[in-house]
């Protein structure tokens, strides 16, 4: 079911929205934008959907800053208003769409709709990650070497991933790829809020582009979370043993050890890229290299030329 955040302090506002919607949507209500960050930036939502105060300039400042940042330029915005007066004072917010109070009864969940459907049209978004897929992760690598940028990009996977899809089910495998992508979407806008970008290559692919100061410490506390919080998907006994035993490919019996996260980094600080696929592909070979190694399991480029 999708999420939609509203914003309301408006009890009767909420009342009104929540039985045209709660039947189709996950519903989750706050009462200011301040407090919906946080939540915002942990999972994404489908559609944020905000009760307008008039003057109320904060709305403006954070609702641009939010749709500013590649990773939210498509969460989709609705906003209702008193009248047609309030848009003047708004005309500057990043919204999609409008509605005013005396219309919610008769054109918000059309509205809602149209939101929904048209940011899946033209925006390309990992279903269960709610992060920007192949697409927007080619263009945001591309658009920053043809300006000159000088940045760092994250190749990251999980290691013995099938496996335990395969042991434990495709619902479990997908919570680990939510909160997988959860941990490196806070942490990146943890160490750096503005400029960075993560992106859902598709199933247990990540990308994660940041300044190249920053990036092996977020990276480090990245693998460091990760470890911390997977053993939780394990059953008792398989934590006790550290390892399960599933199907190879072949099909034959083998034991796996828990799930470890491997990151490859690449930068164009000492080597120059024209193409983006240059750079994920020294990224992707960082990875394999990290594959091999103990301890936090990343491993970064340093080579020149």
């Amino acid at each position: 079911m999708k999420t939609i955040i509203l914003i309301s302090k408006d009890n009767v506002l909420i009342g009104t929205l929540k039985s045209l919607l709660e039947n189709f949507y996950n519903i989750i209500v706050f009462g200011t934008i301040q407090s919906a960050i946080e939540f915002i930036y942990h999972s994404i939502p489908n559609l944020l959907i905000i009760d307008a105060v008039s003057n109320d300039y904060t709305i403006i400042e954070i609702l641009n800053t939010l749709k500013g940042d590649p990773i939210f330029t498509h969460l989709p915005v609705l906003i209702i208003m008193e009248d047609h007066k309030r848009m003047n004072v708004l005309g500057t917010v990043s919204a999609d769409d409008f509605i005013i109070k005396s219309e919610v009864l008769s054109e918000l969940k059309a509205r809602v709709e149209l939101c929904l459907n048209r940011v899946e049209r033209v925006v390309e978004i990992n279903p269960l990650t709610r992060l920007p897929g192949n697409i927007s992760i080619n263009r945001q690598i591309q658009n920053r070497l043809d300006s000159g940028i000088i940045f760092a990009i994250a190749y990251a996977d999980l290691d013995y991933f099938k496996p335990f899809n395969d042991y434990y089910g495709f619902s479990r495998g997908d919570e680990v790829i939510k909160m997988t992508g959860r941990i490196i979407l806070n942490t990146v806008k943890q160490y750096q809020p503005e400029g960075s970008f993560v992106g859902h290559i598709g199933g247990d692919d990540f990308v994660y582009l940041m300044d190249v100061d920053k990036i092996e410490e977020a990276t480090k506390s990245i693998i460091s979370s990760f470890n911390t919080i997977i053993i939780t998907f394990y059953e008792e006994s398989d934590r006790e043993n550290h390892y399960i035993t599933s199907i190879d490919r072949e099909g034959n019996k083998r034991v796996y050890p828990i799930m470890s996260l491997s990151i490859g980094i690449a930068t164009n600080k000492k080597r120059s890229f024209r193409h983006f696929g240059e750079m994920t592909g020294i990224a992707s070979e960082m990875k394999k290299v990290a594959k091999n190694s103990n301890g936090l399991k990343y491993m970064i480029d340093r080579r020149q030329g």
